[in-house]
């Protein structure tokens, strides 16, 4: 026993003598093998219990455990100080800080506030109103007939109750003649909705601003002349103006105007298919019977109202070729703005 307990000590002499030169995790793991391995030194003293009496056993076992013990402890302090440190990252207070990644205005929505600036500028408010409209504003306050075809289930999204979604933003001239006296100079931008088949040049909801000016003495010509001033602004001042002869139930006279090609500058190319011009939208004189519906004098007022597609000017404006690319959400186009 005692021959036991002087190893023991030398050889917890020797644990702590080891532990001062283990510098790497391959010496540590060098140091475990050799004292706490299955045959390392620790092990083989409690192969040698059994060579003890009866009466030896317990004490010897239990210094033997110590020793185990106390030589895990330290391998254990030993691994924690070897184990690699976090870097600590110093902050320079005097660097500038990362800004954030901001997104930016939809096209659309950048032409559409162009638009808005613009006819502001030439004294225009801006009015709007809901995108569910009844019948008499979007139609029969317009001077639309019940059997119009703009009003059959295949053009037109209805909703209960004789609500629909409106197909043009021109409900709103009425709501506003409705509540206001003349004079009065208003574009009415907004969200329209119609049944049409997603293709290159149509989309079920489209974005349209129209436009009116009633006053004493309105004639055609300032109608031309806002169209002009508009497109102007918008293209630049070598963009010219045309207007066509047509119909339209709330204008009258009526007619559909373009712009020389902002592409070719009129002298024709595939976008205006070598005409030298782009169809924008509709225009015209308020007819007198949609004066009639808001109480206004016809015979002492006149009007100009016209209408213009955002999506239609921003596929010019952009270069698009096709309407549904600015409804696919598709960052890498979306960012160019």
């Amino acid at each position: 026993m005692s021959t036991l307990q002087e190893e023991l000590v030398t050889l917890r002499s020797s644990i702590e003598k080891s532990l001062q030169d283990v510098h790497t995790s391959e010496q540590a793991e060098q140091y475990r093998v050799h004292y706490l391995g299955r045959k390392g030194l620790i092990a083989q003293l409690f192969k040698r219990l059994s060579q003890l009496s009866q009466e030896e056993r317990p004490a010897a076992g239990e210094q033997l455990n110590a020793l185990k013990t106390f030589a895990q402890a330290r391998l254990e302090e030993k691994l924690t100080r070897l184990a690699p440190r976090p870097i600590e990252h110093k902050i320079d207070l005097t660097l500038p800080g990362i800004r954030p990644r901001l997104g930016t205005r939809h096209p659309l929505l950048q032409v559409l506030d162009e638009i808005k600036a613009i006819f502001t500028g030439f004294g225009f408010t801006i009015e709007s109103g809901p995108e569910a409209e009844d019948d008499y504003h979007n139609f029969e306050a317009l001077n639309i007939p019940a059997d119009h075809p703009s009003r059959d289930l295949q053009d037109t999204l209805y909703l209960d109750d004789g609500y629909l979604l409106r197909t043009h933003t021109s409900p709103v001239q009425i709501r506003t003649m409705e509540n206001s006296q003349p004079p009065m100079r208003i574009i009415a931008p907004g969200r329209c909705f119609r049944k049409d088949t997603p293709d290159a040049t149509h989309s079920p909801m489209f974005h349209q601003v129209e436009g009116l000016c009633v006053d004493v003495g309105v004639s055609f010509a300032d109608l031309k002349g806002a169209i002009l001033a508009f497109a102007q602004a918008l293209f630049g001042p070598s963009v010219k103006i045309r207007f066509r002869p047509s119909f339209f139930p709330f204008t009258e006279p009526s007619a559909e105007y373009d712009f020389s090609c902002v592409m070719c500058d009129g002298q024709g190319c595939r976008v205006c298919k070598n005409t030298g011009w782009l169809e924008i939208s509709g225009a015209g004189m308020v007819d007198p019977a949609v004066f009639g519906f808001v109480n206004y004098d016809s015979e002492k007022y006149s009007g100009y109202a016209f209408g213009m597609g955002v999506e239609r000017l921003a596929m010019l404006k952009y270069g698009v070729d096709d309407i549904r690319t600015f409804y696919e959400n598709d960052v890498r186009f979306l960012s160019q703005f």
